[in-house]
């Protein structure tokens, strides 16, 4: 499929058909683009629980006409008992992935639902039970399992099984599910009813709050109530890049939207002239290189970054990572990858507001630590954290590096675009394949999504740190970018390890086009 959905009166995409759908519906209601994602982004944490969860974290670039962007960051804290000294007494020299230990940031992104629907203007359109009646109806009801989700628990059965409350919800005979299995949460569907009666403010101040509290100490996480009841989603401002065609926003750190921006900066510089060739995909591998080297090195909380990454955005610095790319030959790459999964959505409504929205647990179903009275399993955001020195060092409310960052462009003849991707460290290459076919050399929205993509480092469970190509690339293609020094490795077409993407865009001209990708189980669908 190569065309996109449009209208003129919203859109909604999802990588699962059920999430669009249910924030179609919420625009079809006449309520905002922020409420259909948060109507979206319940549904998808019940019907794609291996990529994402209400136990994650968020977060949104909001778009209204005529208005800057405005970000929220939902990124959960760490608690205040988790020091490296207690980890270090509890046997690790390295932060731990899965299980109570790796439970150690609240989760952000119900925070970050609630904020954004105080942005609405004039107040809340629908009601909240409204917009949380499709997730509760998936998790009561059941919801038909992908093979994605299948796939995913199989793999990875090996470091969940055991894990506290996981095995009982997404393992109920004992054995991985199959596709086509119907999985029925109902202690989900009862937190989410909760939610609806007592409101978002009681997954951190009420009883769903001290139900995860004691659950979680109990386990023995170092998160307790009073992480709960301070934590407070926040509005910051998103950085940006201007770029020939136009602006590009993205998250401020602890995301990476400061690598996503770095990485198109670089690449507009090279002025490449067509797409698809040797000089399009290696300009953007290599300005990917030089973005995550300066990454990796410096890349944390904010408020422990010097210099702030800002800085990383002036032209000094860009011209002198421009300086370092060579046009012919690959940069040897040995760098440290970042893994994670997560989701991606868009919205837009008819009063012309855009949604660019992301949410995430980091790994495949996170620390897999699921409370049996809530059936929330908690994120693993904080195996993000170093137990060394620097500015992603592990401390008391610090937050945790984040591959997540959702992007959203105001090109110059007036086109919005909200685009993403899951994927951790394929997230900002994904973001660049997508930016440059579309908005540089006009390809058609759907047709940059499907078209093939590549990867530089791990993600998805790989171990690999190759350039990995989906064998669709033209055989000549990839002997080039071997022979230039690329270490390259071939994936199926339409591989998961090359991200699961999504792309909206609202023309001067009212029209809003959505575009989903097929490597997913989505939907994009306007009104």
């Amino acid at each position: 499929m190569l065309h996109s959905a449009k209208g003129l009166n919203g859109c909604v995409t999802a990588p699962h058909a059920a999430a669009a759908l249910a924030g179609r519906d919420i625009l079809a209601k006449g309520g905002t683009a922020i409420e259909a994602m948060v109507a979206a982004a319940a549904t998808i944490a019940v019907v794609y629980p291996h990529m994402n969860s209400i136990g994650g974290d968020g977060f949104w670039i909001i778009q209204k006409p005529g208005k800057p962007p405005v970000g929220i960051s939902a990124c959960g804290r760490a608690a205040e008992l988790a020091t490296p000294n207690w980890y270090a007494s509890h046997g690790h020299s390295e932060m731990p992935t899965r299980g109570a230990h790796a439970a150690l940031t609240v989760p952000g992104t119900i925070s970050g639902w609630a904020k954004a629907l105080e942005m609405v203007d004039g107040g809340r359109r629908l009601s909240l039970d409204g917009l949380l009646a499709d997730a509760i109806a998936h998790a009561r009801n059941g919801m038909v399992m992908t093979g994605s989700q299948a796939a995913c628990t199989e793999a990875k059965m090996d470091g969940l099984k055991d894990v506290s409350g996981f095995a009982d919800i997404f393992m109920p005979n004992g054995t991985p599910p199959r596709e086509n299995d119907v999985l029925k949460q109902l202690a989900l569907a009862n937190t989410f009813e909760t939610l609806a009666r007592d409101g978002l403010d009681s997954y951190y101040r009420g009883s769903i709050a001290k139900t995860h509290a004691a659950f979680l100490e109990a386990s023995g996480s170092p998160l307790r109530l009073s992480d709960f009841e301070r934590f407070q989603a926040e509005i910051v401002e998103p950085l940006s890049v201007e770029l020939s065609v136009g602006t590009v926003f993205n998250m401020p750190p602890p995301t990476q939207g400061v690598s996503s921006l770095m990485i198109l900066a670089l690449f507009d510089r090279l002025k490449v002239e067509m797409a698809e060739g040797f000089d399009h995909l290696h300009g953007l591998i290599e300005a990917t290189k030089q973005a995550f080297i300066l990454r990796n090195a410096g890349l944390g909380d904010p408020d422990f970054m010097d210099p702030p990454a800002a800085d990383w955005l002036s032209d000094a610095t860009l011209d002198s990572l421009f300086a370092r790319i060579d046009r012919q030959t690959a940069l040897a790459w040995p760098q440290q990858p970042k893994p994670g999964d997560t989701i991606w959505m868009g919205a837009a409504d008819r009063d012309g507001m855009v949604v660019s929205f992301i949410q995430s647990v980091y790994w495949e179903f996170g620390s897999g630590l699921t409370c049996p009275d809530t059936g929330v399993f908690f994120q693993n955001r904080g195996a993000g954290f170093s137990l060394a020195p620097g500015p992603n060092q592990l401390g008391p409310l610090r937050r945790p590096f984040h591959t997540l960052n959702p992007a959203l462009a105001q090109l110059e003849d007036g086109r919005v675009i909200a685009y993403g991707t899951m994927g951790g460290e394929g997230q900002p290459q994904t973001q660049a394949a997508i930016f440059s076919r579309y908005a540089m050399f006009g390809q058609g929205l759907q047709a940059a999504i499907t078209a093939p993509r590549w990867l530089l480092g791990r993600t998805w469970g790989d171990a690999t740190t190759s350039l990995k190509l989906e064998d669709r690339f033209a055989p000549d293609l990839v002997a080039t970018l071997a022979a230039s020094g690329h270490v390259v490795e071939m994936i199926e077409p339409f591989s998961d390890t090359a991200g699961h993407a999504g792309a909206l865009v609202r023309h001067p001209s009212g029209v809003v086009e959505g575009a989903s990708d097929p490597r997913a189980d989505g939907a994009a669908v306007t009104l």
